[in-house]
């Protein structure tokens, strides 16, 4: 059964990139270019799982997002995994702290994300076709 991924991301690349990683694994991607924009479609949608950057354009980033998600009682279930740029202990700590079931660090390998997505949509590894292990690409 298809699920559906919030992806609040403001690079169109990597939004391309996860878009097709998602429907490659059968599910259908929302896509959210800013918090604000990821807080309607979450409210809206009840995603099965929200990938979140963590530095979004505006007033808000994806850790206070985060937050705020987090502290609404029909969106608390809701798993979010942090994909982002920033590579310290610190931030993912702060991530986790925040509300983040996980942390990805970008460059992300497809096969981490893939991993995750069955992880946390309670998928099997056998339930759909791998990417050749050698395909790699790289998030900005």
């Amino acid at each position: 059964m298809a699920k559906h991924i919030l992806y609040v991301e403001d690079n169109p690349n990597n939004v391309l990139l996860v878009q097709r990683l998602v429907a490659a694994e059968g599910h259908q991607l929302l896509v959210a270019p800013d918090a604000a924009t990821g807080w309607e479609t979450a409210v809206a949608h009840h995603p099965d799982l929200i990938l979140m950057d963590l530095h979004l354009p505006g007033e808000i980033n994806g850790l206070e997002l985060t937050q705020r998600l987090k502290q609404q009682p029909e969106l608390q279930a809701i798993p979010i995994v942090a994909l982002t740029a920033h590579d310290s202990v610190e931030v993912e700590t702060a991530a986790l702290a925040a509300g983040c079931a996980g942390f990805l660090r970008k460059p992300a390998d497809l096969r981490q994300i893939r991993q995750t997505l069955r992880t946390f949509l309670n998928e099997t590894e056998t339930a759909v076709a791998t990417q050749p292990a050698s395909q790699t690409y790289t998030f900005i």
